[in-house]
């Protein structure tokens, strides 16, 4: 079958369209997006402005028709934190399904994190042992931990690389000050939750999921997008605490000419790189590995689980 995924995340309204059924590697047939960026578009009461969400409609209306288009049979539709958060999220879901006929599901933090964990465990698959799964969207890191398909432990902090530029480094380019702040504000919310996953024993394999953590290892070495999803990437704490002080004394445009960073994500990747080097430090990790795949396919996996099981006619 045929299924859309429409991800209203905090960066971007993202629709992969997948080939797909039980059993099998989900194959992407599509993919529409459009960076709308709502982690930054929040008013001073939390609340997503007018602008803000007749774009957000016209974004939907237009990703359905590429999902008409491409001969979806069904579209699974679900927002994250800047929906999730925004203190009008009652209004903007009503008017999106009002105008467009979608109701959006709003994922909590955990759910984010599991269904990730999941996507995660199943590119990897058993024998990766114990999974550390590190996600930093737009407007959160999530964090799962386990050895099954469920994770033991599962946590989403209001640490997205989005929220953070909005909130701490807005300018072109970084004052220190801010910076450190920063920094200490996001060691501070990570190293709350690290108890409870350390007390579960050290991981087998670290994983990194997300465009930012993409961004991150490709700026630091790792291969290009266009040598296949199969090719291992890796990113080490050493690289990235060596590029954390070169991205500070960069612009924003400056960023942008790096290799694998875009233009819409380049203010972003300095607040990106705090979590992560954060991250990776208070959670003792060296290297991770980044997954080609998250959110996304972990939503589809799900579903394809719950589809009951197509039996043979018997003769």
């Amino acid at each position: 079958m045929r299924l859309g995924v429409l991800d209203v995340g905090s960066n971007t309204v993202h629709l992969l369209v997948v080939d797909a059924h039980p059993g099998a590697r989900p194959l992407p047939a599509h993919s529409h997006k459009a960076e709308l960026r709502l982690a930054e578009l929040l008013d001073p009461e939390g609340a997503i402005g007018p602008a803000g969400v007749d774009r957000l409609v016209s974004t939907i209306t237009d990703a359905l028709g590429a999902a008409e288009d491409k001969g979806c049979e069904d579209v699974l539709a679900f927002a994250t934190s800047a929906v999730r958060e925004a203190t009008n999220a009652d209004e903007v879901l009503t008017r999106v399904q009002d105008e467009t006929g979608v109701a959006l599901a709003v994922l909590s933090g955990e759910e984010e994190a599991r269904l990730t964990f999941l996507a995660a465990r199943r590119w990897f698959g058993w024998s990766a042992g114990k999974l550390l799964v590190l996600d930093i969207g737009g407007g959160s890191l999530e964090v799962g931990y386990g050895l099954d398909e469920e994770p033991d432990a599962a946590v989403s902090l209001p640490l997205g690389a989005g929220r953070l530029t909005a909130s701490w480094l807005p300018g072109d380019t970084a004052d220190p000050t801010a910076v450190r702040a920063l920094r200490r504000h996001i060691r501070t919310c990570i190293a709350r939750t690290v108890g409870e996953f350390t007390r579960l024993g050290p991981p087998d394999h670290v994983v990194g999921t997300s465009k930012t953590f993409k961004q991150l290892a490709r700026i630091a070495g790792a291969p290009r997008s266009a040598e296949g999803l199969y090719v291992q990437r890796v990113l080490t704490r050493k690289a990235l605490e060596e590029w954390v002080p070169k991205l500070l004394a960069m612009t924003v445009e400056q960023r942008s000419t790096l290799p694998g960073v875009t233009e819409g994500r380049a203010a972003q990747l300095l607040a990106g790189a705090l979590v992560a080097e954060a991250a990776m430090d208070l959670f003792g990790v060296e290297e991770l590995e980044i997954c080609p795949w998250a959110l996304r396919e972990g939503v589809i996996l799900r579903r394809l689980d719950h589809l009951p099981p197509i039996r043979a006619a018997l003769t």
